[in-house]
């Protein structure tokens, strides 16, 4: 009986990650605070200047911008690639308030197909004999959340094969919320800021026009969100319209699987209701009772 209710939630997984998938390539992409704040070049060049501040010769014309679109199906849209002049790479990833470390999975994907588009843009075989030129990655992670006991970098070999020389390596750098006065310090607090207004708030339009209010009140991106206002309410509007469009498809998927689950337990009439409910989290008891009872008439 576990075996047979273990093959079903398995198809049932599959099921609600291919229809999200579907979805998701769907949804056109969107914006990000995060991208938008950074695609005007002079709050580029502070954030590499916060990252170099010992490169004097960096300016804005030397910093160009090659984040990646729909590296992966689930992502936010708060993973940004730079270039400087041609030498360097420069990936940032924001990790929000629940930490992973799968987010080095996705550095390895992203800095992967980094690597792909540098090559075909720059018209460079991997075929030929000749080496290719490729500029020198620099691996960051932006942590929204609260620090607790988090560690200052990250890398593929400690985290997943419990420090074993492997063949291929990731390392990270982590930046969290400081006392530093810059343009990434500004950001984490804005996302702080915005958090709680949620936990206040919900997934409103009060939340994110007190973030706002409260931000600008203690200087916080003040230029920007003085100047985009409009565009920011707008991004982050929608960005809540995709989140709840998808939990709400989600639990939909949930229920509308699990009743089918349902269904075909009732009509193998091995298990009793009680032990169904078990099975079937989504579905009340009185839920599965009207089920019983259409199971029975049509049988």
């Amino acid at each position: 009986m576990c075996h047979r209710f273990l093959e079903i939630e398995v198809v049932r997984c599959r099921t609600i990650l291919h229809r999200r998938r579907k979805l998701r390539q769907s949804v056109p992409q969107k914006n990000s605070v995060f991208l938008d704040l950074f695609q005007d070049k002079k709050n580029l060049l502070k954030l590499y200047k916060t990252l170099h501040p010992e490169d004097t010769d960096a300016t804005e014309d030397t910093l160009d911008i090659v984040t990646i679109d729909n590296v992966l199906t689930d992502n936010l849209y708060n993973d940004l690639g730079i270039m400087v002049g041609s030498n360097r790479l420069l990936l940032l990833l924001e990790a929000q308030s629940c930490w992973t470390v799968n987010i080095l999975i996705r550095i390895l994907l992203y800095l992967s197909q980094s690597y792909h588009e540098y090559f075909e843009r720059t018209s460079q075989s991997l075929y030929k004999t000749k080496k290719v030129k490729m500029p020198k990655p620099e691996l960051y992670v932006i942590y929204t959340g609260n620090k607790g006991r988090k560690p200052d970098t990250v890398s593929l070999s400690q985290e997943f094969f419990d420090g074993a020389d492997i063949d291929i390596e990731i390392k990270a750098k982590v930046i969290y919320e400081s006392d530093k006065d810059n343009i990434i310090n500004e950001y984490i607090v804005f996302c702080k800021v915005f958090n709680e207004q949620i936990k206040e708030h919900g997934m409103t339009k009060q939340a994110v026009t007190e973030t706002i209010r409260i931000c600008k009140d203690r200087n916080i991106l003040k230029q920007y969100l003085s100047s985009k206002e409009v565009e920011v309410v707008t991004i982050m509007m929608s960005l809540f319209d995709d989140e709840q469009i998808m939990r709400t498809y989600a639990k939909d998927i949930e229920k509308e699987t699990e009743r089918k689950t349902a269904e075909q337990m009732i009509r193998k009439g091995k298990m009793t209701l009680e032990e169904i409910a078990d099975c079937v989290s989504s579905l009340s008891f009185d839920e599965l009772k009207e089920l019983e009872a259409e199971v029975m008439q049509l049988a």
